[in-house]
């Protein structure tokens, strides 16, 4: 485990002190060689691989770039893969600098010997480096230090010395001095025994020794601060677990408890286990008796002062430092499996926010998502103006041809749901298109709604008017509409609040990314917001880009994106093979091909006899389902897997990778929660995924729990090797607890 918490590391980082030391281009390179064989060890992946990658990283290119367009040189990494690269070599770089930070740190103090600069050298983490630093490290004022002022070093090198005769009595009777606070000889003894403690607590191969120990034998107890209260940790009022198997959502729980004062929480460490240890290691045999006692009670106080205290502070930080990067794990793939949900397509839709005394905003929007109504109905408690609301609606519904309805799953959302189901059940002999509903998470949409971008967007609407236009056209493209929202306020996590919010802001960020550009971008009708995440292109790109189309009118070709003020060469390397330009007179401008590629496009239809305009046609498709990308590849001087790429753009152009994806669950009629009964047969969607189950809508009040015991009949290690949010599901009904409003579900079918 030592390994410093990423926020300590970067704390150390930032507060070094004389600038960064420069180095040789040869010992940059030995540097660098060193990095890379550390980074192709840690993640199992080739050196050459890692080289490449660290050299394309290290010309500024995107990780969505490297991962699509430069497979060749990296060996076909993933994006994962890149991620997990980028990362990694930021960390070694600051370690190797922090390295020579303290190497001439030490150095100016005269303290340096050959084997402390090898041992520096030769760490492989940031804890190690600063462990080793440690006893040489400015401290402030310590019992130790002010016994040192006292002139009591003489004394304690005498006593760590070991002597096999001697009374450290009598030796400390020598050093008695009033001047300097020393009236006693006990006094000398204890400032003696001060200096050694702290000189204890500093040797790195003790500390880590202990730290290890601790991780691997203490148990962690947490215990209820007062008896008679009541709270969520309740199962914590009285709890020990082996530090070693705590999951990560439990150290989250309790570290929260812990906040909030509700817990009082320790490690319970084997101390005579650690005590023995440190004396085995420290003590020699032979010493004077009553030196070697001094010595033992000298090892006690530096462990339970000294060392303890900080080794359970690095400890349990280093638990809620893993179970963070767990439970943003969770939260990264929950938010990429929400945004690529398939867009529904082609329809106008009715958005409802719904409420209780403020009654519901309705917003209808048409099959492009540009805004056509709003309005405000009050069917719901206290208001109860029911029939007033189905003239409004059915209005709505008649007027614009409306044929799907989404309800937001806030405050009344059940008791809209009711309404709407009963007004559909009312139409169902009406003329015109079929009418269903369908509930959708409206987390974050009061973020945006209060945004100064939807102000922007819909400067004469109010703020629930804006929420029920979002919940409109989440369901017509998740992705285009959630990304206008912070990631973080999506919610489909665990204790997102709870993690370093620096770290969750880089990492799901880095998820909406990778989203959009695995979907790609039609560049006349992207939003800014979107844009922004398109690869190479920043806000203020986005902002041009968008002002550009507006001025000049819609992008007929990808080449006209180079006149985009501030959008560079570089820029544009990166970022043209995400946009797309549907109906560009180039159809590979309609593409996911990269205009580097155009020419090797040419050469392979030249070669299969096949004209460009073709492209999409029985007779192109034909073609290219017959070509053997290896045999091809040399011939056509580009690598094999490009032409692999290529040749799956052309068979499939203009597709969009989430309308492979099952549809979502619509309804028509209620489901109430007193309507079910064990061993009821249902589909549900997979709301949300965490560490012991996962959430399922079945379209009553509360979603379903499916615990992970009862996700498979096989051994599940996490539920999200078995499903992932946004998933339909069969499920059965496996208890009904009507009072608490919950029920239990099950995908393993009944025998």
């Amino acid at each position: 485990m030592a390994e410093l918490t990423k926020r300590t590391a970067e704390t150390i980082l930032e507060e070094q002190s004389g600038g960064k030391t420069k180095l040789t281009d040869e010992q940059r390179d030995t540097e660098n060689k060193r990095i890379i064989a550390s980074i192709a060890a840690t993640l199992s992946i080739p050196a050459s691989k890692v080289k490449s990658a660290v050299s394309l990283l290290d010309e500024g290119n995107t990780i969505p770039f490297i991962a699509r367009y430069r497979k060749e040189m990296t060996g076909e990494l993933d994006e994962n893969e890149l991620r997990s690269i980028e990362e990694k070599l930021s960390y070694m770089r600051g370690l190797e600098e922090r390295k020579r930070e303290v190497v001439r740190l030490i150095n100016e103090q005269g303290k340096l010997t050959a084997e402390l600069k090898s041992s520096i050298e030769a760490a492989t983490k940031l804890q190690e480096v600063e462990d080793l630093y440690r006893p040489y490290r400015q401290k402030r004022k310590t019992r130790a230090s002010v016994a040192k002022e006292k002139g009591l070093e003489p004394l304690a090198d005498w006593i760590w010395s070991q002597p096999r005769q001697g009374d450290p009595a009598a030796a400390a009777s020598r050093y008695v001095d009033a001047d300097k606070g020393v009236d006693t000889p006990e006094d000398a003894l204890q400032g003696a025994m001060d200096i050694i403690a702290e000189n204890i607590a500093d040797d790195a191969s003790i500390r880590s020794w202990i730290r290890k120990f601790t991780f691997d034998q203490s148990l962690l107890r947490s215990e209820v601060k007062k008896a008679d209260t009541e709270s969520v940790y309740e199962m914590y009022y009285n709890y020990q677990e082996p530090v070693r198997k705590l999951p990560p959502h439990r150290v989250l729980a309790i570290n929260r408890g812990e906040r909030e004062e509700v817990l009082r929480v320790a490690l319970d460490t084997p101390i005579d286990r650690i005590h023995e240890h440190m004396r085995r290691k420290l003590l020699r045999g032979g010493t004077a008796a009553a030196v070697a006692a001094l010595l033992g009670t000298v090892i006690e106080d530096a462990y339970k002062r000294l060392i303890a205290p900080s080794i359970e502070r690095e400890v349990r930080g280093e638990l809620t430092e893993k179970a963070e990067e767990h439970a943003i794990t969770i939260f990264s793939e929950n938010l990429r499996n929400l945004l690529l949900q398939p867009p529904v397509r082609g329809h106008v839709v009715l958005g409802v926010d719904p409420a209780y005394r403020t009654g519901c905003k309705l917003a209808v929007i048409d099959d492009t998502g540009k805004l056509l109504e709003v309005a405000v109905t009050y069917p719901t408690p206290p208001n109860n103006k029911v029939a007033e609301a189905e003239r409004t609606i059915n209005g709505f519904i008649d007027k614009y041809k409306v044929e799907l309805i989404v309800i937001g799953n806030g405050t009344a959302s059940r008791e809209t749901e009711q309404f709407i189901a009963s007004l559909i059940g009312k139409r169902k002999s009406a003329e015109g298109p079929e009418l269903r509903y369908i509930i959708v998470s409206e987390a974050g949409a009061s973020v945006y709604s209060a945004s100064k971008l939807a102000a922007e967007e819909f400067p004469s609407l109010d703020v629930a008017e804006r929420s029920a236009v979002s919940i409109a056209r989440r369901l017509q493209d998740p992705l285009a509409e959630l990304v206008k929202i912070e990631p973080k306020a999506i919610g489909v996590g665990q204790y997102q609040h709870d993690v370093s919010q620096k770290r969750l802001d880089e990492t799901l960020g880095g998820v909406v990314e990778s989203a959009v550009n695995h979907v790609g971008v039609d560049v006349n009708t992207a939003s800014a917001s979107l844009l922004s995440y398109v690869a190479g292109v920043n806000g203020t790109i986005a902002k041009n880009i968008v002002k550009y189309r507006e001025e000049i009118g819609r992008f007929s070709k990808r080449s006209q994106l180079q006149k985009v003020p501030r959008l560079g060469a570089k820029s544009y390397e990166q970022c043209i093979g995400f946009l797309r330009i549907p109906g560009a007179s180039n159809p590979l401008d309609r593409t996911p091909i990269h205009p580097e590629s155009y020419a090797v496009v040419d050469k392979l239809f030249s070669e299969l006899k096949l004209e460009l305009k073709g492209i999409g046609s029985d007779e192109v498709k034909r073609a290219l389902q017959d070509v053997d990308a290896a045999a091809l590849a040399a011939k056509l001087e580009v690598g094999v897997p490009t032409l692999r790429d290529i040749v799956d753009s052309l068979l499939r152009p203009g597709r969009d990778p989430r309308e492979e994806l099952p549809p979502p669950i619509f309804h028509t009629d209620v489901l109430q929660i007193e309507d079910l009964t064990a061993g009821m047969e249902l589909q549900g969607t997979v709301r949300n995924v965490i560490d012991f189950g996962a959430f399922v809508d079945i379209g009553i009040k509360n979603d379903g729990l499916v615990h992970i015991s009862q996700l498979s009949d096989k051994f599940v290690k996490h539920p999200m090797d078995v499903v992932s949010v946004g998933d339909t599901v069969t499920v059965w009904v496996l208890s009904v607890d009507l009072k608490k409003g919950r029920v239990g579900l099950t995908m393993r079918k009944p025998d």
